[in-house]
């Protein structure tokens, strides 16, 4: 059995919402690709009773907690004090600890205020870790059933203590047996429809099966235990894959590297020295900028819907107007492939969450032409970023030699 760890923030600007809590949903990736099941995540405001009721709950329960926050020179930072209180361990100076604080000050022209000496006050018998990017000194220690670890609250430092100072040691402290994620990444079903799909067939007890729905895919997660068959496991997932189809555009976690949906695009179109035009409507500029630095993007530019509001819509003189587009923006500019963007509607219809618009994306490959029409709903934002991933989807679709999807 994988031994259990759980998260704990501390900082009222976390319970009220001012912060988002970052650091938790990093961490946890972080311990479930070691090998630990992830049973808590716990945010508690600067109140030091609570802090150490929940110090001393985690220490009968966990077997290794990550804690973040806390560590500052203010009155609000509790952290040391509160573990101090909880575990019976009073504060000592630490001498290390006040002698790279005040270097930190040094190397920048600063004289150090007398608050930062309480950095350098550590529970009796913490181990120091130290922090070359910020001010506040990490500590860890074990009591009762639990290893703690004390990290800052500011992702950059909390991030680099973690990957420099506690995550070499996690397996010499844990026997840490890693499962295998295996997401299976598709863009333009929903979870629902994807769980209507896949719904019949058989997934073993120890698979844990979950889904994640973000604003550019949805991933279908598959967390293996540790040691199952590699072929039982490529089984699985094509049976998967297999009634989500073309939707499917990336499966990771199996040995390739892959990534989102531009990433694909990018591996495709860099192999084949192809290059790319873009004239975009309805997304307004966020599909050249989701194409951003890359090479084969040779020029995109933006212009105003063709098709307004309370007019019949004649699609397919659309359809020939966007073609003649590509065709002369092939000629002007020599790219290989030519994506051009339009969409039915006005721009009271864009800004209004309740009416959809029809989104029309043709794409120029060579002498043919592809083309794909959605009706796109929602607030300005979701309507811009889904045109954008729609006029992406239908080159992805192309290149990889999927069928076009309407």
């Amino acid at each position: 059995m994988n031994p259990t760890l759980e998260i704990f923030s501390q900082g009222e600007e976390i319970v009220t919402g001012q912060t988002v809590d970052t650091n938790a949903a990093w961490l946890s990736q972080q311990a479930v690709a070691c090998g630990f099941t992830v049973t808590r995540h716990t945010a508690v405001g600067d109140k030091l009773d609570d802090l150490i009721v929940l110090l001393q709950d985690i220490a009968q329960r966990a077997d290794c907690c990550i804690c973040t926050g806390g560590l500052g020179p203010t009155s609000d930072d509790l952290t040391a004090e509160a573990v101090a209180r909880a575990f019976n361990l009073p504060l000592q100076f630490d001498a290390i600890a006040f002698e790279q604080i005040s270097r930190f000050f040094v190397n920048r022209n600063r004289i150090m205020p007398a608050s930062n000496r309480k950095q350098a006050m550590l529970p009796q018998g913490a181990e120091l870790i130290k922090n070359d990017w910020g001010t506040a000194p990490g500590f860890s220690l074990h009591y009762g059933r639990c290893w703690f670890a004390f990290l800052p609250g500011v992702p950059m430092e909390m991030m680099n203590l973690f990957q420099e100072s506690i995550l070499p040691t996690l397996p010499t402290r844990f026997l840490l047996q890693p499962g295998q994620l295996v997401s299976i990444k598709t863009f333009g079903l929903g979870e629902s429809v994807i769980q209507e799909r896949i719904h019949s067939i058989e997934i073993p007890a120890e698979v844990q099966l979950g889904f994640r729905a973000g604003t550019d895919d949805v991933q279908t997660k598959l967390l293996f235990p540790f040691a199952y068959s590699q072929s039982a496991m490529t089984a699985l997932v094509a049976r998967l894959a297999e009634p989500l189809g073309d939707y499917v555009f990336a499966i990771e976690g199996l040995g390739e590297t892959v990534g989102d949906l531009i990433f694909e695009i990018d591996k495709l179109m860099t192999a084949r020295k192809h290059t790319l035009a873009i004239v975009e409507t309805a997304s307004h500029g966020l599909l050249a900028a989701k194409c951003i630095g890359l090479e084969w993007l040779l020029s995109a530019s933006y212009q105003q819907a063709t098709a307004r509001l309370g007019t019949k819509i004649d699609t397919e003189s659309l359809i020939t107007a966007a073609k003649a587009l590509a065709v002369d923006l092939q000629k002007a500019g020599g790219a290989d492939y030519v994506l051009v963007q339009l969409y039915a509607g006005d721009n009271q219809t864009l800004h209004n969450k309740d009416q959809s618009i029809v989104v029309y994306n043709i794409l120029l490959a060579g002498d043919t032409f592809q083309q794909a029409t959605h009706s796109i709903a929602g607030p300005i934002k979701r309507k811009q970023n889904q045109a954008a991933l729609l006029a992406l989807d239908l080159l992805r679709r192309y290149l990889q030699d999927k069928a076009i999807s309407d």
